[in-house]
């Protein structure tokens, strides 16, 4: 009965679909037949299913539950999948280290602008603690952020750019404009866990591609753009997470090509952009916004918790994407919200705040790669910014029994499956370098590889 129960809530069975034949669904659970017999009569006293004479049983029209995205089972046994990173880290207890997790301490954040921009909100007219949000956003922080599109030589219309309630729900919008069940989208393999997890949502094929120092590797890209013909990319350009890299000119220029060739839509996910000692290539300056979104937010760079995002695409896509956003959030991101960051970006401060961060950060990554490299953890890249290193563990060590075994001892990690399509990342972790400078983190890891290493098993 649980076997039937989880095949509808996951969408393997369908209203009307029907269910494996007596005889050979006992041979696949290795009962009797009289066992699945007992097991179906009561589905269909419960009226999950339904049978009809001399054709079997079916799965009833009314019996399809709300989409289920995991299994229900406690955080100590949850499969280590895409969502179990998130569920780790937005869940840990207070005292928990997470260098798993893809965000800044709360301590690194520029808390008293923060506060002093909450002040000026709340001194401000009434109507933006008590109204609803426009439909495409604050004018002022939209302004600000053309001004932005501009310095990188992107020249942006009103017409083209619209903010959303964060970055997740940016590339969220997206999808529901633009895909249907069934179609594919192309990631990167590795790629950021939650893409994985928000495509599954909507209940897309989702393919991945071997991602290099430089890009995606662009023969496989090629190749999979012809055999799968996806609808859409989903990607980082810049600081990729997980991997760090940055992709290169000449990269980007053959990938623009070939998307033109297959009438394929880009989404570029920028978010790490302002963590660039210098700025690299973008996809979306390449292409002006023609196949290319590009989607952004603040909840690395300023907070996690005053969140607001936006998109940039053609004027056409962004009137579709205004309406869904009025359909299923009525109107756009919280004012409060929005005038806090625009406070924030005017007042000169974000600079300063962001140079400061780059510097910390560099300091950090040496220590987290010197720390790494005493227990045999070598980086597969050395980033040109940002707060991730992609490791390579010892040979042999499965990064998903490294994580199990170290979030016993209160230390959150992201192994590298959850950030892999083809699941051929079981060799490699991803930590946030600014997580990694309690002394704890070195010792539970070093202890962790001892258990899971292959002569100790």
């Amino acid at each position: 009965m649980r076997a039937i129960r989880r095949k509808i809530a996951n969408r393997a069975l369908g209203p009307g679909d029907r269910l494996p034949s007596i005889r050979n669904f006992a041979k696949t659970m290795q009962v009797s037949p009289s066992t699945v017999v007992e097991a179906y009569d009561r589905l269909a006293a419960d009226g999950v299913i339904r049978a009809k004479r001399g054709s079997g049983f079916y799965v009833s029209t009314t019996a399809l539950p709300p989409l289920a995205l995991a299994e229900d089972l406690p955080q100590t046994e949850r499969a280590v999948d895409p969502f179990w990173v998130s569920r780790q880290s937005l869940d840990a207890d207070p005292a928990t280290v997470k260098p798993g997790c893809g965000w800044l301490p709360a301590d690194w954040m520029p808390q008293e602008d923060l506060r002093r921009a909450l002040r000026s909100v709340s001194r401000g007219e009434g109507a933006v603690l008590s109204d609803y949000g426009s439909t495409r956003g604050s004018i002022a922080l939209r302004r600000l952020l053309m001004g932005r599109f501009a310095d990188e030589g992107i020249g942006i219309s009103p017409e083209q750019l619209m903010l959303a309630g964060s970055g997740t729900q940016a590339v969220d919008l997206v999808c529901r404009c633009l895909l249907r069940p069934g179609d594919t989208v192309l990631v990167d393999d590795p790629c950021y866990f939650n893409f994985r997890a928000l495509l599954r949502a909507h209940q897309v094929k989702v393919v991945g591609v071997p991602y290099t120092r430089s890009g995606p590797d662009i023969t496989s890209f090629q190749a999979t753009l012809a055999a799968e013909r996806p609808r859409l990319y989903l990607t980082n350009s810049a600081l990729h997470n997980p991997t760090g890299a940055t992709l290169s000119a000449n990269t980007a220029h053959r990938l623009l090509n070939e998307a033109a060739a297959h009438d394929l839509i880009i989404v570029e996910d920028d978010i790490f952009a302002d963590f660039e000692p210098e700025p690299s290539i973008r996809l979306a300056a390449l292409d002006g916004l023609n196949r290319v979104i590009r989607i952004g937010s603040f909840s690395k760079t300023l907070s996690a918790s005053v969140r607001c995002g936006y998109i940039a695409a053609r004027p056409d896509w962004i009137a579709d994407l205004v309406d869904l956003q009025v359909a299923t959030s009525f109107g756009g991101p919280s004012p409060v919200a929005a005038q806090m960051i625009s406070g924030v970006l005017a007042s000169g401060s974000y600079r300063k705040h962001m140079e400061g961060l780059r510097r910390r950060l560099a300091g950090a990554r040496q220590k987290a790669i010197d720390n790494l490299h005493s227990i045999g953890i070598e980086p597969w890249l050395m980033p040109r910014g940002g707060f991730y290193l992609w490791c390579q563990l010892p040979d042999g060590c499965d990064s998903a029994d490294v994580a199990r075994a170290s979030l016993a001892q209160g230390v959150v990690l992201a192994p590298g499956n959850v950030f892999s399509v083809s699941q051929t990342a079981t060799g490699f972790m991803r930590f946030n370098v600014a997580h990694c400078d309690d002394p704890i983190v070195t010792d539970v890891l070093q202890q962790s590889l001892e258990r899971c290493a292959p002569s100790s098993r």
